[in-house]
């Protein structure tokens, strides 16, 4: 018997998968901090950002807040998925924004076997990493 996913447009409901042995529900919250994580793990990476910008400068969210830099919506085809983070000064920024993209649609789709449409990669800022850190 084939899995039935229940479209939702709605950023806070659950995504549901409807399987003969019972459903599965997969909240919104929990995709992000799978999908922060790895971003936290790609090369080039400094940290995660929240949201918006205050006062013009990017917030640099702690290790346990990188699900707040991330976005999930759920579209008719999968999921779109808007990543906020902070690059390291020096390395090119369009290799770390690919790099991103096919890490966390990869961890995403491997965690919750929801196909992933899009990763928006928006980055807030650069940060020079210093020795000692």
């Amino acid at each position: 018997m084939a899995s039935k996913t229940t479209p939702d447009t709605s950023p806070k409901t659950a995504l549901i998968s409807s399987h003969r042995w019972g459903r599965i529900e997969v909240f919104p919250s929990a995709v992000a901090a799978i999908a922060g994580h790895a971003a936290m793990r790609c090369y080039g990476i400094s940290g995660m950002a929240g949201t918006g910008l205050r006062d013009g400068f990017a917030e640099l969210l702690r290790r346990e807040n990188v699900d707040k830099g991330v976005d999930v919506e759920q579209s008719d085809d999968g999921l779109v998925i808007d990543v906020y983070v902070i690059v390291q000064y020096g390395i090119r920024i369009t290799e770390v924004a690919h790099n991103l993209q096919e890490t966390v649609k990869f961890e995403v789709e491997r965690s919750v076997n929801v196909p992933v449409v899009r990763v928006n990669v928006n980055v807030q800022g650069v940060r020079e990493e210093r020795e000692g850190r």
